[in-house]
């Protein structure tokens, strides 16, 4: 494979006849090729610092077990070891098919962690392979052996930053380096001595002439590799020669190693975490302003597997579902795990009116602001959209005007199928607990064949079933040991249909359970510990004991995954399964792909003493971020209607009071407005208020009022943002805000500690965040939270539900009402959650609609 190479200066061997006799100078291909594994290393080295994680790969594709192709190979895989290459070899059979390889090839073409992809020639299998459409196949970017056609093209042109080169001439012309000598000529045979050539004639290359080319000759002690030269006849004649073995084939390997490395760095170059190169579109807006859906139809936007590349996610962390929308692998995590986090900011509001305030709108000009007009790596998360909010009065959840997550339709009514899968998961829950109680009066002996059934001629429990067995702590794990008893109280769960959970509240659960899990273990964990009814005795049964848990996890795996998609002026936006609360993983995963110097902006449902309040004291706890920075989003005309304004109905006309200036209205209302300023200042984090404006009604007099006043709160900053009608520009003031804010590292707290009673935890919340003057439990109320802490459920934050529309649990109560008693209706343990929700007993206002309202997942303020 490798032989020797003599040079000569001035003449070529075969030319030359009358010559004085000189010896020539050794080249050691050994001691150069040490010198340049040397300089990889410390270069795979510096890869592995600045990105931890990351190891250069290298496969080696052998089809049969030639002895000397074996040896080549252990080569190679030596010398990667050695630079700190991450090197496989991948062995196909003799019987081995061209199809089969070409499948191989194309596996390892569309694996991420491989950088370099190597042949090895010859092909010995017992079928017809076609070399050349073989090596073809490899992925010019991984072709570091240089061989396929691409490369070979592009050499020929004198393309040569943009191609690897054959590594046999790659490894003479170092050599040749070594001599000093300027002009070069390459000679000898085989195709890499005529890629040689070729590389050395884009060169201008004169004088030097190079000979190499190996054969092999068996002995009955091995195989002996030479030169194609006389190596005592050429180094009388050459000036420089190298030795067989140590000279050309060392060389070759390190070169080999060299376009590895190179191939690494670049992929790095185009995958770059958290500096990224994002195409973006600044929109121009028109007046009068056309449609939400005639502005998203305006630019179709760019591929999202483009985008996707854009923000540094491999071809294999991406589930395409067409051009507009693609799943995020989970897998993401675990390769960016030491990656540092990106600057994390919430987006709140105040209490609002039934038309919406902005928030989703915000949050998405706020990101558009960041990634396109001020070139920060920015992902903004807001939470996916079901069918009642779809067609309701505050639009589709994802933005609006030139804020908007686009193609707009297929955010609307063409969703993934998360929220079929949670239907689809609940109903199974049900019908198993359905299942169970027909069967729990018939035969235990029958039921328990059924629930541990024969496999390959023997029973096995499942490790769900093994779970069950501890709890009820019967201490075996062969199931033909179990007694008549211990099988009858296995399988007979009791089950109490009157405390069967109900649908609405099972999905609701299910959709807390995705939104707060960490992990798709986290997921499953989780699940299993939901309690779904009560036994006869009184006794919790959960999904792990209906044995379910697996079968809900991976039917609802794929619903823990975000969607990435793309806002109107073309930044990163993830839509994600929400139960009025950010997505967890979807969280963690935008911030470790922007990188310490990225923004993710996030949403949370309602205003601040609802949403931000759940956001900081549950969210926060389970994924254990930090935020940066809380944007409140505030509207003056829900500041006119807190200030004593005529109520607002959705599908009525605005009170003139909405759209004439009244700033004694907006005075009063502005009370409000410190309150939910407060609510977010508790937690120790820099405030900065968004006035969401509304040009055809909102007076600069107006506008400036709500700032000053916001600023007398004693907020970061106070801005106006215009991001409705102008996109990511009417953001920028906001935009330069948060990214000054997000310097002043301030410490984060709860506002409760998760030790203290529950009665303190609900006081706390209400007093703190409601103003309210105390708290009042039902009997049943009272009943519920002794049961629950005698299950072990007290150390579980609370979740109160209440109307978004107040502080106060009455929407009727606008401002910040004061001298109220929060009455507590009834308590509920989610415990797959891990909350315990606390129910407030509320008037529901006329409007018909609010029952679903008051509770709502997906309940994310958007409208303009």
């Amino acid at each position: 494979m490798f032989g020797s190479a003599a040079v000569n200066v001035g003449c070529g061997l075969r030319r030359c006849r009358n010559v004085t006799r000189t010896i020539a100078t050794v080249i050691s291909g050994n001691k150069t090729s040490q010198q340049v594994r040397e300089r990889l290393r410390r270069d795979v080295a510096e890869m592995k610092r600045r990105l931890p994680g990351f190891s250069p790969g290298l496969v080696v594709v052998q089809v049969g077990d030639r002895e000397d192709s074996n040896l080549y190979i252990s080569m190679k895989l030596k010398a990667a070891a050695q630079i700190g290459l991450h090197a496989n070899l991948v062995r196909l059979p003799k019987t081995a098919t061209e199809d089969e390889v070409l499948r191989c090839i194309a596996a390892v073409n569309e694996n991420p962690e491989v950088h370099g992809l190597i042949v090895q020639l010859p092909l010995d299998s017992v079928h017809p392979i076609d070399t050349e459409k073989v090596t073809n196949a490899v992925a010019p970017e991984k072709d570091v052996d240089g061989l396929s056609s691409v490369n070979a093209g592009k050499l020929a042109r004198g393309d040569l930053r943009d191609c690897f080169l054959p590594c046999t001439p790659s490894g003479c012309m170092e050599l040749i380096a070594t001599t000093g000598g300027q002009g070069r000529h390459p000679g000898g045979g085989g195709g890499q001595g005529r890629d040689g050539e070729r590389r050395l004639d884009q060169r201008g290359s004169r004088g030097h002439r190079l000979w190499h080319q190996s054969h092999s000759s068996s002995r009955p002690s091995g195989t002996r590799v030479v030169g194609d030269v006389h190596y005592q006849s050429a180094k009388e004649r050459a000036k420089f020669i190298t030795p067989v073995p140590g000279g050309v084939g060392p060389m070759t390997v390190a070169m080999l190693m060299e376009n590895t490395v190179k191939s690494a760095q670049q992929f790095l170059k185009n995958y770059r975490t958290g500096n990224w190169s994002v195409s973006c579109k600044k929109v121009k807006s028109q007046k009068p302003q056309p449609s939400d859906t005639q502005i998203s139809h305006s630019w179709p936007g760019k591929p999202i597997g483009q985008l996707a590349k854009e923000v540094g996610l491999f071809p294999t962390e991406v589930e395409l579902y067409g051009t507009g929308r693609a799943k995020v692998s989970l897998g993401v995590l675990k390769r960016l795990d030491k990656r540092p986090d990106g600057k994390y900011v919430v987006v709140t509001g105040i209490a609002p009116s039934p038309l919406g305030e902005g928030h989703s709108t915000t949050v998405l000009g706020l990101a558009q602001a960041l990634g396109a007009h001020m070139n920060v790596s920015t992902i903004a998360c807001v939470g996916q959209t079901s069918s009642p909010s779809s067609v309701g009065i505050r639009g589709g959840a994802v933005g609006g005007g030139y804020s908007q997550v686009i193609p707009i339709e297929e955010v609307i009514l063409q969703p993934l199928g998360d929220s079929h899968a949670v239907s689809t998961a609940s109903s199974l829950v049900l019908d198993t607990i359905t299942a169970y109680s027909l069967y729990q009066c018939e035969n235990s002996e029958v039921l328990f064949d059924l629930l541990v059934p024969l496999t390959g001629g023997h029973q096995t429990f499942s490790p769900s079933q093994l779970k069950r067995l501890q709890k009820l702590d019967i201490v075996k794990s062969d199931p033909s040991t179990l007694t008549n008893e211990e099988r009858r109280r296995f399988v007979q769960l009791d089950i109490n249909l009157k405390t069967k959970a109900d649908r609405a509240v099972l999905e609701g659960e299910i959709r807390a359970v995705l939104s707060l899990s960490t992990s798709p273990q986290d997921l499953r964990h989780r699940l299993a510990k939901m309690v779904v009814a009560d036994s006869q005795s009184g006794e919790p049964i959960t999904i792990d004991d209906l044995g379910v848990s697996a079968v809900l996890a991976l039917l609802l795996n794929r619903a823990l995954k975000p969607c990435l998609m793309q806002t109107l002026e073309g930044t990163p936006a993830f839509l994600h399964m929400a139960h009025c609360s950010p997505s967890v993983m979807a969280d963690k995963i935008a911030l470790k792909l922007v990188g310490s110097q990225g923004f993710v902006v996030t949403d949370t449902a309602h205003g601040a003493d609802v949403g931000l309040e759940r956001f900081f004291n549950i969210t926060c706890r389970s994924s254990g971020l930090q935020p940066d920075v809380v944007v409140l989003v505030a509207t003056v005309r829900a500041l006119k209607m807190h200030g004593g304004g005529p109520q607002i109905r959705a599908g009525f006309p605005l009170p003139v009071q909405y759209s004439q200036e009244n700033l004694t209205l907006l005075v009063k209302g502005c009370s409000h407005l410190k309150k939910q300023v407060d609510n977010a200042m508790i937690h120790g984090l820099p405030v900065i208020v968004a006035v969401n404006t509304f040009s055809s009604s909102d007076t600069e007099a107006e506008l400036e009022l709500v700032c000053n006043q916001a600023r007398q709160a004693g907020v970061f900053d106070a801005v106006q943002c215009t991001n409705w009608s102008d996109g990511g520009a009417g953001a920028l003031a906001l935009a330069q805000s948060v990214q000054r804010a997000a310097e002043t590292r301030r410490p984060f707290r709860f506002l409760y500690d998760l030790q203290m009673p529950i009665t303190e935890k609900v006081e706390k919340v209400a007093q703190t965040m409601y103003g309210a003057k105390d708290v009042e439990l039902s009997p049943k109320a009272k009943d519920k939270l002794d049961l629950y802490i005698k299950q072990g459920f007290g150390s579980f934050p609370v979740r109160i539900a209440k109307t978004h529309f107040s502080l106060s649990h009455d929407p009727k109560m606008k401002g910040v009402p004061t001298d109220f008693v929060l009455p507590v209706a009834d308590i509920q343990a989610n415990v797959g959650a891990g909350v315990l929700c606390v129910l407030v007993d509320t008037d529901c206002p006329e409007d018909p609609v609010w029952p679903w309202l008051r509770d709502s997942n997906d309940l994310y303020s958007n409208s303009h």
